[in-house]
């Protein structure tokens, strides 16, 4: 079973870069989308027979999920079941036989740390109980921009962006807190070296000089782990600051 996510950065304007194509190429079972920026009615695109599923943000032109699926969910539920956090359309969840696929997009810390201190004191609490909750059912599979950089491997310049969002000791124990609640790092399974990138910004050629930041991750109950047979980051696909990455499990 091959899944993927990517934000992408807006999915009506990626739609005619390459979307299309990149869904047909890559032959994925399931594709987890983030950063939609709208509607499932403003949406007009069949999306070559994947079933899809959304949940769209309250403000328009904003975040967003939505999960693509070939398999049939056996459910889908929106957000984190908490109104003070699900207005953003932050989170999508569907359950198939075997594990729970949540699909994620992690509140933003901002330029001036403005939100620091929601994304760590409050949205990662809910997250974590919300994952810990389903990890009672059966494992799962959450994927999706995490808007941080684990370590210091994970971005291009580590010592410049100490402090800045993305980078910052507090969003970095969060994320800490969050595998800490019985998951793992997929892509690390397979790849230990630097150079690995998912987000490079559109100022001063970054990505053809690939001075990125690894924020869109794959992480798996640590059941899962021998189903997990490859890791993948395609690097190579343009239309957002964001690429795709994905898994393939066995």
């Amino acid at each position: 079973m091959k899944l993927i996510s990517w934000n992408v950065n807006g999915v009506r304007s990626i739609l005619g870069k390459g979307l299309p194509d990149y869904l047909e190429a890559s032959d994925a079972d399931v594709i987890c989308l983030q950063e939609t920026k709208a509607r499932p009615e403003q949406v007009k695109h069949d999306f070559g027979g994947y079933e899809v599923f959304w949940n769209a943000a309250a403000r328009p032109g904003y975040s967003g999920t939505a999960i693509l699926t070939r398999r049939k969910p056996l459910s889908v539920a929106l957000g984190l079941g908490r109104p003070e956090h699900d207005g953003e359309g932050r989170v999508i969840t569907a359950e198939f036989a075997d594990f729970f696929v949540v699909n994620v997009y992690t509140p933003n810390s901002q330029r001036e740390l403005t939100r620091l201190g929601y994304r760590t004191r409050e949205w990662t609490p809910a997250f974590v109980e919300y994952l810990a909750g389903l990890q009672k059912i059966k494992p799962v599979i959450f994927c999706g921009d995490m808007n941080v950089a684990h370590r210091e491997i994970d971005l291009a310049r580590p010592k410049g962006n100490v402090g800045n969002a993305g980078f910052t000791p507090e969003e970095r124990a969060a994320f800490d807190e969050v595998l800490g609640a019985g998951f793992f790092d997929s892509f690390r399974e397979f790849e230990q070296g630097g150079g690995h990138y998912t987000w490079w910004s559109y100022q001063s050629g970054a990505r053809a000089r690939n001075i990125g930041w690894r924020i869109d991750y794959f992480c798996l109950s640590h059941a899962l782990r021998p189903a997990l047979k490859s890791a993948f980051i395609d690097s190579h696909v343009m239309g957002s600051d964001h690429c795709p990455v994905g898994i393939v499990l066995g």
